[in-house]
């Protein structure tokens, strides 16, 4: 069977593609490794979805963050959570105007397009809910007055393990908002060389103007609408409908994921297509965005988390026991 046979795209995915390429030398000027995750950045980025980065402190979920916004020409702010931020911290609040003698809207960092939340679980439950609306519909419901959020719109949080001390659980209602949680283990023996090296020989310094702001806000807008004509088989589409109805039937797990993630993961496995240059989906798309789709959507049953399993290690069991589509 001759496997150099060349597809010809019905879209024209060629622009999108290079785009991907170039993000990922960028981020290469300064992060070692962590390919799967620049991937997943992009994906999200293509699909319009938010992230949540999870590990231990150091293995740069915040500097990756930085990185992947620095190569979007748009608008850009960082907010960090600490216990004691309060919702109109990042909504904003109404201003008496003394010249005009009425209050004034003040816009908090929220109406950004690129958000970088620091550490979003160091605040409590009533902060955080404060991201419910503008994540899901982007728009802020302020004072009986609506705002909308100007496209593009992305959030990028990162957060410690659940066990560090002075962190707050994030709700199951925002976890379900971010289309991807990503989680970030320690480097190899051979990348944290590489790190070490790399860091000796720039000196210690990050540089951030070596990255280049190439993508403006059209062209995103161009590489969004190019992932929704990504072509999807009718068997397929019942594919993921099979794998997020398993998480609901089995009985390692105690919650299942809700029709939000069979979106998330269509959504995902177009924008993945996309980068690889295919105007249309594969079983292979589906299954590797299907993981850090469902990771944080599940939660086990009382059972298997005694026994030491992950949401990860479930996960693939069902999609194992799912008859792939030809």
């Amino acid at each position: 069977m001759d496997t150099n046979i060349e597809f010809q795209n019905r879209i024209d995915l060629s622009q999108l593609q290079q785009a991907a390429l170039q993000i990922k030398t960028e981020l290469g000027k300064i992060i070692i490794g962590k390919e799967d995750t620049i991937d997943l950045l992009i994906v999200a980025l293509l699909s319009g979805g938010h992230v949540l980065l999870e590990g231990v402190p150091g293995v740069a979920k915040t500097l990756m963050a930085k990185l992947l916004a620095k190569t979007i020409a748009s608008g850009f702010s960082r907010i960090q959570f600490t216990p004691d931020l309060m919702p109109s911290d990042i909504l904003g609040t109404s201003v008496f105007n003394m010249n005009q003698s009425e209050f004034e809207f003040k816009p908090g960092p929220i109406f950004s397009n690129i958000i970088l939340i620091d550490e979003i679980n160091r605040s409590p439950a009533k902060t955080q809910a404060a991201l419910f609306e503008v994540m899901e519909e982007r728009q802020i419901t302020i004072e009986g007055k609506v705002f909308n959020m100007e496209a593009p719109f992305m959030v990028l949080a990162t957060q410690n393990p659940i066990d560090h001390e002075g962190t707050y659980r994030l709700p199951e209602a925002q976890l379900d908002r971010f289309l991807f949680k990503l989680i970030l283990d320690y480097p190899t023996l051979e990348e944290e060389t590489a790190i070490i090296t790399r860091f000796h020989e720039l000196r210690n310094v990050i540089d951030l103007n070596s990255i280049q702001s190439f993508i403006n806000q059209a062209a995103l807008q161009e590489y969004q609408n190019a992932v929704n004509q990504i072509h999807l088989e009718p068997n397929l589409i019942k594919y993921i409908a099979e794998i997020v109805n398993a998480t609901r039937n089995s009985g390692d797990i105690f919650i299942g994921a809700s029709p939000r993630a069979s979106l998330a993961i269509l959504n995902a496995s177009k924008a993945y297509a996309a980068i690889q240059n295919r105007d249309f989906v594969t079983p292979d798309d589906i299954q590797y965005v299907a993981k850090p789709v469902l990771n944080h959507r599940i939660i086990l049953s009382a059972e298997k988390e005694m026994e030491g399993f992950s949401q990860t290690d479930i996960i693939n069991n069902l999609i194992e026991h799912i008859e792939v589509p030809r």
